[in-house]
């Protein structure tokens, strides 16, 4: 359940606080014993992370705040002793918190999002699911906080849950089919246009990489196109977003070994980050005409699936022998980079769990990051990346990678060399567009096996924030530039 988040003017006397302070200050209006006191000053001259004043019938937290060489940091450091915090309101069953940031509105707002995001739970299949009580259930914000920048972070936050939700759903309650439903009706009440091609649209597409990978399943595929566009966009030409949305992927006849296989639920978490995105902005009404592709299926080593060796025609009409069917997630990518062509785009970015190489080099740490695009989208996504602690870690995109996926019999072959493993991936992909593109690979970020700080156990949501808060900075630019 998402707490409900509010602005509240006054301080309410009996309601658990949090106090987020600067240079060791406490603010005029705690109230405080000069016992509590006291303790308060200790605590802080002994440089603690958090202080617990426990009241019985309420709990005062203060938070001193930690300066950092980047400020990104500092807002980092105050989600994650949100985290802790949930921890301890859980532990003394307090549904309800005010928080006080009077320095800074962006301290008070990454802690309320580190809290918000620490609360996340997925437990719609446990019998006792509807007896939990929510730690906390309400977050009331004190002080002069921008109604708007309250809205903004709603909006990003539920987008990730949404996309939480819908990467740690079973296989068997979320094939294709069902995942373009619950985004048509998700990004529809949020205002995005939606449109579901089915197999007969695909086929008639002849999206090759789509089929291809499909042909080993039951379920047929699907192709969302989402798309916010706003009465006044500042933008002439559309940001188009690809999602990779494999559902779960066995590696088909080049199957997965067991101690893979298991995460590979996970494999839509792109496509579930791109509906969450459009969400999101639209809920939030920015001004950026953006376009959202998703294709769908699942991977398996059904009766008729691809074997190795097979030729396959893409959308845009390129040949692709298969040397291996477990790199399967740019075959159904590359049709829908194809697609986005018809949009004349200002910049296309994919978002995929594409490669181990990725995940083997950076781990959960940072996103791997390449293409061809303007050093100032790359420079403006790494600000965001920053911002909201979602960091990237760029690539080199050399020409040279290109020759390690081209084939003897087709135009480009599946899969490279060991070697440059997440960089093949995406010099694969790229020889689809025709535009400034930029290339995420969130293989090591998209589900953690374990709960950290405010990213859980499961899926992360991890590609949401980052990619909103991008859309959100090339809407203040482009506003900016016109004035």
């Amino acid at each position: 359940m998402y707490p409900r988040v509010e602005i509240k003017k006054d301080i309410l006397p009996d309601t658990s606080v949090a106090v987020i302070i600067k240079d060791d200050k406490l603010p005029d209006w705690l109230v405080l014993t000069k016992t509590e006191h006291e303790y308060a000053r200790r605590c802080i001259s002994d440089a603690e992370d958090i202080i617990i004043i426990n009241s019985y019938y309420k709990l005062t937290i203060i938070i001193p705040e930690k300066e950092f060489a980047e400020t990104g940091r500092k807002y980092e450091e105050l989600r994650r002793r949100a985290a802790k915090v949930k921890d301890i309101l859980k532990e003394h069953k307090k549904e309800e918190i005010m928080i006080s940031a009077e320095h800074d509105i962006q301290s008070l707002l990454a802690f309320t999002e580190g809290l918000i995001l620490s609360s996340y739970i997925f437990n719609k299949y446990k019998k006792e699911n509807g007896n939990n009580k929510y730690y906390p259930a309400d977050i009331y914000l004190t002080g002069d906080t921008d109604p708007g920048e309250v809205e903004w972070l709603n909006a990003v936050n539920k987008a990730v849950y949404f996309a939480r939700d819908m990467v740690n759903e079973p296989n068997n309650f979320l094939n294709a089919v069902d995942f373009a439903g619950i985004i048509k009706e998700y990004t529809g009440n949020a205002g995005v246009q939606t449109e579901v091609y089915e197999k007969k649209r695909i086929e008639c597409l002849k999206m090759g990489g789509i089929l291809s990978v499909n042909r080993g399943s039951l379920d047929p595929p699907t192709f969302s196109i989402l798309e916010w566009k706003p009465g006044k966009p500042v933008n002439s030409k559309p940001v188009v977003l690809v999602g990779k949305g494999v559902m779960f992927d066995t590696g088909g006849i080049n199957l997965k070994p067991t101690n893979y296989i298991e995460e590979m639920k996970s494999d839509m978490a792109g496509g579930a980050v791109v509906a969450a995105v459009l969400a999101a902005i639209a809920e939030a009404g920015i001004d950026i005409h953006v376009i959202g592709l998703i294709p769908a299926t699942d991977n398996r080593p059904g009766g008729d699936a691809i074997v190795p060796g097979d030729i396959i025609t893409m959308y845009n009409g390129t040949k692709v022998e298969i040397i291996n069917t477990d790199a399967e997630g740019r075959l159904i990518l590359a049709d829908a980079l194809g697609f986005a062509i018809n949009y004349d785009p200002s910049l296309v970015i994919s978002v995929a769990t594409l490669t181990g190489s990725a995940e083997n080099a950076f781990g959960n740490q940072a996103i791997a990051a390449m293409g061809n695009a303007e050093r100032d989208f790359f420079d403006l996504l790494v600000e965001s990346g920053k911002n909201v602690y979602e960091r990237l870690a760029e690539m080199p995109f050399y020409e040279e990678y290109g020759e390690m996926i081209k084939s003897e019999i087709a135009d480009l072959k599946n899969l490279g060399e060991k070697k440059a493993g997440a960089i093949t991936a995406g010099k694969f992909l790229e020889h689809f567009t025709a535009y400034p593109y930029i290339h995420l690979d969130i293989a090591g970020c998209a589900l953690s096996q374990k709960t950290e700080y405010y990213r859980p156990r499961g899926g992360t949501g991890t590609g949401v924030r980052l990619l909103a808060d991008f859309i959100r900075r090339i809407e203040n630019d482009m506003k900016d530039k016109k004035k």
